[in-house]
């Protein structure tokens, strides 16, 4: 009667934890956030545990039958596609609702894209701040705004897609000369950190098209 959150490698599959494959085999059920990406990495590790769809779209909904099935004796191990579930990942709605009803919950250390990027940026790390990905449309522009005075090194997660238009505001709402660090495909073949100014990283990848999940870090207003 537990339910475990499971970290799972962001892309280099060594990175999996001896515990987090024990945890994988031993528990009941596994909810996973797309089951054929998950169902790759059961079957390196050799993991036969029944997997049930758990995502953003329907977490809602299945809650209940979760909460039914650990409180009836069953053990259950949340996973997301890469890295530690509830970072800008589901995990925050199965883990409260546990917690209300008295069950127990226990997350493994493990795979996370934003600690690597924050230690491997050269800037300060011993205050910081995670945003994850910013708003789409609605409450952007006031995030900014309100960003543009934090003080502590600070975090996002960005899309290729968005990149360009991320740092461009950036640009604007912190300044063309504040510090930043970018790291994508972290743990993967092709892993790339730029470091610079906003400005400078801008022209670089306004040059050289991005490709990959980013994390970046961004210097606070000194």
């Amino acid at each position: 009667m537990k339910l475990y959150l499971v970290p799972t490698p962001i892309g280099n599959l060594e990175d999996m934890t001896l515990r987090a494959i024990s945890v994988l085999k031993k528990v009941d059920f596994i909810l996973a956030e797309d089951t054929r990406t998950s169902g790759k990495l059961l079957k390196y590790f050799e993991i036969t545990t029944p997997m049930h769809s758990h995502h953003m779209h329907n977490e809602h909904r299945s809650i209940n039958g979760i909460l039914e099935r650990i409180e009836n004796g069953e053990t259950c191990a949340l996973i997301s596609d890469a890295g530690t579930p509830a970072i800008s990942d589901p995990g925050f709605l199965i883990t409260r609702a546990c917690i209300q009803n008295n069950i127990d919950v226990e997350c493994l250390p493990g795979g996370t894209a934003f600690v690597p990027a924050l230690v491997n940026s050269g800037l300060p790390n011993d205050r910081f701040v995670f945003e994850g990905f910013l708003p789409l449309k609605k409450g952007r522009q006031s995030r900014l705004l309100e960003l543009s005075e934090e003080k502590r090194t600070m975090v996002f997660y960005e899309s290729p897609h968005k990149l360009i238009k991320t740092l461009t505001q950036f640009a604007s709402h912190f300044g063309g000369n504040r510090l930043v660090s970018i790291s994508r495909e972290l743990t993967k073949l092709y892993e790339e950190t730029r470091r610079g100014t906003i400005n400078e990283v801008l022209v670089y990848y306004s040059k050289k098209p991005p490709k990959g999940e980013f994390v970046i870090v961004v210097e606070g207003k000194k």
